[in-house]
């Protein structure tokens, strides 16, 4: 029987308490997170509230326009900041994580409905394999659906229009391959150890481009580590890229 633990990086520091270095950071990024969402929500709140409209027309078409680009400007700043946050949040293992059983298949249910905009639109499905016989994996709610939307939202983005995203999970050694593998240009090998670092991603010439500052990855890579898990990618030459998480098995 599973019994839920808390994980971090080591079982040493695990089993440490928190230092007041550890409060500091704690208590600077919810300030931060504060600080920053606060004028953000405004921004996206009257922007909403100007471009549909509610009290009465704006008179000049362009100012629709206007208020429709700073709508969905502040959406991408707030995603970026929530992504900046997460990737300090993780690197200063300022996260605690709750490990329990999570049943895979119920786990990808929640993220595809996230996803049915954003599937719809590029006529992307996604194929989970067997999906009566998905195993259980012990992990993070959260963090365990924080790493699948990010890695099949990315699957779906570099899909060509009308591809298919392939899911499959194995059983290995006590632990669980979950396999996701999109049907898109894939990156250069020599490319793939520094798509994983934070800080390099301005510097990354790659074939794959999308709109964004590529932190998915490494936020899932920071997660799965904090979860006693892994990531690595593969990507054949004229196969897509090929993401296989590994989590302890439930």
């Amino acid at each position: 029987m599973a019994h839920a633990a808390t994980s971090s990086f080591s079982a040493a520091e695990t089993a440490q308490p928190d230092t007041e270095l550890d409060a500091q950071k704690r208590a600077f990024l919810r300030m931060i997170s504060h600080e920053l969402r606060t004028p953000l929500n405004s921004i996206l709140g009257f922007s909403e509230i100007l471009a549909s409209e509610l009290y009465g027309p704006l008179g000049s078409p362009q100012y629709k326009e206007y208020a429709e680009i700073i709508h969905g400007s502040g959406r991408r700043l707030l995603k970026l900041v929530n992504q900046v946050l997460e990737i300090a949040r993780l690197d200063g293992r300022a996260i605690d994580f709750n490990l329990r059983a999570e049943p895979l298949e119920a786990a990808l249910d929640e993220v595809l409905a996230t996803l049915g905009a954003d599937l719809a639109a590029r006529s992307v499905r996604v194929d989970i394999q067997n999906r009566v016989a998905l195993p259980s994996v012990m992990a993070d709610p959260r963090g365990l659906r924080t790493v699948l939307v990010n890695l099949l939202q990315n699957a779906v983005t570099h899909s060509l229009n009308g591809g298919v995203v392939r899911v499959s999970a194995a059983l290995r050694r006590g632990e669980v391959d979950i396999r996701i593998q999109d049907q898109g240009p894939g990156i250069e090998p020599s490319q793939i150890s520094r798509l994983l670092g934070a800080f390099e991603q301005g510097e990354i010439g790659l074939t794959r481009t999308a709109e964004g500052a590529g932190l998915g990855l490494p936020i899932c890579e920071l997660t799965c580590k904090a979860m006693s898990g892994r990531m690595v990618l593969n990507s054949p030459e004229g196969e897509g890229l090929t993401v296989i998480v590994t989590l302890p098995r439930a």
